[in-house]
């Protein structure tokens, strides 16, 4: 039987409802891994990965990095699947996804995702609402998750 583990990392907690949503679309037994509380899931017993991270400051997040540094040997033997949460579009969204990952990696990954993003200023601290309001010009929530791309995504996938 099929076992997938999506592991993701997450600022705001975006990238973790984007996970759920994914989940819900894939075939077999999937497990969700946050990295934030088990910082190197054993990948043993999984046939895929999926691995799914936001962008913060400009940035994938640190425990990703580390993530793929440490297991980026083991992700070319499986099924994989990369996603990115971020709130660019179109070229600068694609930039930040070859930023994100290794090319070996976007190589060998059979489906790949740009899920949007979304700013909730209720999660924000002060200085990350004055960044926001100051480099995005929002204030107020924004969300530009893109159900079709997870759908396409999870159709991909399951092949």
């Amino acid at each position: 039987m099929l076992k997938t583990i999506i592991i993701f990392s997450s600022s705001h907690g975006t990238t973790e409802k984007v996970a759920q949503l994914l989940k819900g679309q894939l075939h077999g037994d999937v497990e969700i891994v946050n990295l934030k509380k088990c910082p190197n899931p054993d990948l043993t017993g999984y046939n895929s990965v999926i691995l799914g991270s936001s962008i913060y400051v400009g940035s994938v997040k640190s425990r990703v990095k580390q993530f793929l540094k440490q297991n980026q040997t083991v992700l070319m033997s499986k099924q994989l699947g990369l996603f990115l949460c971020c709130m660019y579009e179109g070229d600068q969204s694609k930039k930040q996804f070859e930023t994100a990952y290794p090319q070996e990696l976007r190589d060998h990954a059979i489906s790949k995702g740009l899920f949007g993003g979304e700013f909730i200023i209720s999660k924000l601290n002060f200085l990350e609402r004055q960044i926001v309001k100051k480099v995005a010009g929002v204030t107020s929530d924004v969300s530009t998750i893109n159900l079709d791309e997870i759908k396409q995504f999870a159709e991909t996938f399951n092949v």
